[in-house]
């Protein structure tokens, strides 16, 4: 199974609460220039998984534009800022044994770091910058990192 992890644009520093800062300019951008990189490498997405947060909710609707439709998107609120990475990762795996091929997750700092170590054990949780994607790859149980990508690698 292919694993996409995108953390989500940056965002407005203030809001009444973290889970309501929304995007902001640079966000929307950086996020449009990582979906236009990513469109032509997936052959398909079966699944999308989104924070309940409205940046993550934001930058997913963002990456909808340029992706291929997916089978599912679900709101997960597994995926907040200090979610349990190793609930998250027991969940891919059953993603995984049930047959999904590709699942693209939405998420945030520090999560999404300690989400690629718990998939890839022996990694040190690697930083995101904001919009960065990790692509793993999940097969038999195991958990490999493909690759890392920044908006601003991105020519």
């Amino acid at each position: 199974m292919k694993i996409y992890i995108l953390r989500h644009g940056e965002a407005e520093l203030m809001a009444a609460t973290d889970s309501q800062r929304a995007l902001n300019a640079k966000g929307r951008e950086e996020t449009l220039r990582m979906a236009r990189w990513l469109a032509p490498q997936l052959k398909g997405l079966e699944q999308v998984l989104v924070s309940p947060y409205l940046r993550a909710q934001q930058s997913w609707e963002v990456m909808a534009a340029c992706l291929p439709t997916p089978g599912s998107v679900q709101q997960a609120p597994e995926l907040v800022p200090h979610g349990q990475a190793a609930q998250v990762a027991d969940y891919l795996q059953v993603l995984a044994r049930e047959g999904v091929q590709s699942v693209l997750l939405v998420s945030h700092l520090p999560l999404v770091g300690y989400l690629v170590s718990e998939i890839c054990p022996g990694l040190v949780p690697p930083l995101f910058v904001t919009s960065g994607l990790a692509e793993l790859e999940l097969e038999g149980g195991q958990g490999r990192l493909i690759g890392m990508i920044a908006p601003h690698e991105i020519l």
